[in-house]
């Protein structure tokens, strides 16, 4: 028996005189984008549509006269009991989500709505299931539901946005980072939190949406809601209708004033470092003259009868001794401000390379490490943590607009004892041959108005106090371009035996 007897069967049990009626019911069926099935109050099939075919894979000959069990899993059987139960008793079971197997045995899940189906009398002779395959809308539920929880765990503040700048959604970093609850800001301009010198800056990035492009850390400055500025890195992605068509945009915004702080706390302390040891150096130069100053006073005043010269003699002699006091006074300054202790040079390289990772990120730099050492050598700290700092920094300008930065620390030699060998590689533009023996010199750059020119002089005053060496190797090919420092500090320096004393 095909599906339309059947179903015509069933339908002239209702009302026998209407075969329009049944036709066009059979219409509607056929034409149902859901699966639309009967059976009789034993579970079997009675009738089957196209639409059932396509989400379970059965053709009707395959199911009709077949037990409803087919399509359930075996787990499951018990529920067809409880479904019978209920239209014995006369109920409807409405939006009923379940699992079922289709031919191929692929489990999907199923929303039914199950009815029983009456005579003339009343008496139910039958059961109607619509069956809606929401396989794919609960996983795109469930993927909603994950992204949802994502963004609102999210540590970075994630909004979104209109094409007029009205924002949309505002999830609990956001709260936490600007001090707005989402009720204050959902449907508010994104003005409100862009500095008003920076509102022309906030029209350009709606242009960039408009025009669909993404902006990838783009650092700026945003206000909260006490009316403190923040540096935070924004990445801005357009979202999209079904259609393709940008709609707004999605912002992540990263504080990342704390990061500035830091950033800016190194170079400082380059900065003073730099000076103290320039200021040391000269103290140190001048001492020595100033030695020879005194003697010939002392020389001339012992010759000289004249008392009126004398007392000039003696009064040069008052000011050179009080120059020199504040020679030595410099000089003991710098070096109680950088006392020596045992460190190990792998983990200070990994608290370097931690301070500088987001800068490292935001340039495009992706860092390899191979940290082989773990013996500790007596340095001074402060300087150390110069050096690395300059050379990482020096490499991340190098490779403007990104590049990779290998670091390796292993045991080695040097100048035939045991040492900490450090290289910093990075894949950078290189040193012209012409300026490579130049690197070192004081005040030489390559960098313009951006650099001092005294950073790598300073690093190889830090190294050689270190009885070490610091060497660089590199080339501009094309190809093969990028530069590598090699600095050998050996265990047994000025340092060592301070320690142990």
């Amino acid at each position: 028996m095909s599906h339309t007897d059947a179903y015509q069967r069933v339908t002239a049990a209702i009302d026998p005189g209407v075969e329009g009626t049944a036709f066009l019911l059979e219409a509607i069926v056929r034409s149902s984008e859901d699966a639309i099935i009967a059976k009789d109050l034993d579970g079997i099939v009675t009738s089957w549509n196209p639409a059932a075919t396509r989400v379970f894979g059965y053709q009707p000959e395959e199911m009709i006269g077949q037990s409803i069990l087919k399509l359930i899993p075996e787990h499951l059987h018990h529920q067809e009991d409880f479904i019978l139960g209920k239209i014995r008793a006369g109920e409807q079971i409405a939006h009923l989500e379940t699992e079922r197997v289709r031919k191929d045995g692929r489990k999907i899940v199923v929303l039914l709505t199950i009815s029983p189906v009456r005579d003339r009398q009343g008496k139910v002779i039958g059961v109607s299931k619509i069956a809606r395959d929401i396989t794919d809308q609960q996983q795109m539920d469930m993927t909603r539901e994950r992204l949802a929880a994502i963004v609102e765990s999210a540590e970075d503040a994630i909004l979104s946005k209109d094409m007029n700048g009205a924002i949309t959604s505002w999830n609990r970093a956001a709260e936490r980072t600007f001090g707005y609850t989402e009720e204050e800001m959902v449907g508010a301009s994104i003005l409100k939190m862009v500095p008003e010198d920076l509102h022309p800056e906030e029209f350009g990035i709606l242009e960039k949406m408009r025009a669909g492009e993404r902006i990838d850390h783009y650092e700026t400055v945003r206000l909260t809601k006490d009316g403190r500025r923040l540096n935070v890195s924004l990445t801005i992605s357009p979202l999209r209708d079904a259609s393709g068509e940008v709609i707004g945009a999605s912002k992540v915004l990263r504080d990342v004033t704390q990061r500035k702080r830091m950033e800016q706390s190194l170079i400082d302390a380059e900065k003073l470092s730099a000076s103290a040891r320039m200021a040391a150096s000269i103290a140190h130069e001048i001492n020595n003259p100033l030695e020879a100053v005194l003697n010939l006073i002392y020389l001339a005043r012992s010759t000289s009868t004249d008392a009126e010269v004398r007392g000039y003699l003696n009064t040069a002699e008052s000011e050179v001794v009080r120059l020199s006091h504040i020679a030595k006074q410099t000089l003991g300054f710098y070096r109680e401000q950088n006392s020596a202790a045992v460190v190990s040079m792998t983990a200070l390289v990994d608290d370097v390379l931690k301070i500088y990772g987001a800068k490292l990120r935001d340039a495009g730099v992706t860092v390899e490490t191979r940290f082989a050492s773990t013996r500790k050598l007596a340095v001074r700290k402060g300087e150390m943590i110069q050096v690395i700092s300059n050379l990482v920094t020096n490499s991340i300008y190098a490779m403007a607009p990104g590049g990779k930065l290998m670091v390796t620390t292993e045991d080695g030699t040097c100048n035939g004892g045991e040492a900490v060998v450090l290289l910093i590689e990075d894949t950078g533009r290189g040193i012209p041959v012409e300026n490579l023996q130049r690197v070192f010199e004081p005040f030489f750059t390559t960098r313009g108005s951006i650099g001092t020119g005294i950073g790598l002089w300073v690093a190889k005053q830090f190294i050689a106090g270190h009885s070490g060496t610091i060497e660089v190797e590199s080339n501009t090919d094309p190809v093969l371009h990028g530069t590598k420092f090699r600095i050998c500090l050996p265990f047994e320096n000025p340092y060592t035996s301070r320690l142990a004393n």
